[in-house]
C-alpha cells in the first residue's frame, strides 16, 4: 500500500491531481490516501485583537472544507477511502512537513502551469514542495 497526500487547493488544477490519483485507483494501485488543504495563516495582530481565537478556527475549518468538498466528491463517488486534513501554514512546508508526518510515499498536486517569468517573480509552491519533500512529488497539469 502506498500513502499518497493530494494537495488541494480547491482550484481546478488541484481537482485534475484528484482525478488522476482516481485513474491510479482505477488501474488497481492500492493507496492509503490523504487529502490536505492548507490554509494560510491570520498573520495581522489587529485581526487577532478583536476576533476570538475560536472564531478564527472556525473560519479556518470551514475555508477549508469549502476548499476539499469538490476533491472530497471525486474520491467519494469513485469509491476511494481518503483521511481529510485542513492545516494552517506556509503552504508548501506545511505539505512537506504533512508528507514526512504520514511517510508518504508520494504528493500529488496540481501545477498551476504559470509561465517562467511569473514562476520568477512569485515562486512556486510546487517547486518548493519538489525541494522540501522526501518523497516523490507529482505535479498535474
Amino acid at each position: 500500500m502506498i500513502t499518497t497526500l493530494i494537495a488541494v487547493d480547491g482550484s481546478e488544477h488541484s481537482l485534475r491531481a484528484v482525478e488522476s490519483v482516481c485513474r491510479l485507483a482505477a488501474a488497481g494501485l492500492v493507496m492509503d490516501v490523504h487529502v490536505l488543504n492548507v490554509q494560510i495563516p491570520v498573520e495581522s495582530g489587529h485581526v487577532r485583537m478583536f476576533v476570538e481565537a475560536d472564531m478564527i478556527e472556525d473560519y479556518y475549518r470551514q475555508e477549508g472544507l469549502a476548499a476539499l468538498k469538490d476533491a472530497c466528491g471525486l474520491l467519494d463517488g469513485a469509491g476511494i477511502k481518503y483521511t481529510r486534513h485542513i492545516a494552517v501554514g506556509h503552504v508548501a512546508n506545511t505539505i512537506a512537513h504533512y508528507a514526512t508526518k504520514l511517510q508518504a510515499e508520494q504528493v500529488v498536486m496540481g501545477s498551476h502551469g504559470r509561465g517562467a517569468l511569473k514562476h520568477m517573480l512569485m515562486g512556486s509552491v510546487a517547486s518548493d514542495v519538489i525541494r522540501q519533500a522526501g518523497c516523490a512529488v507529482t505535479l498535474v497539469r
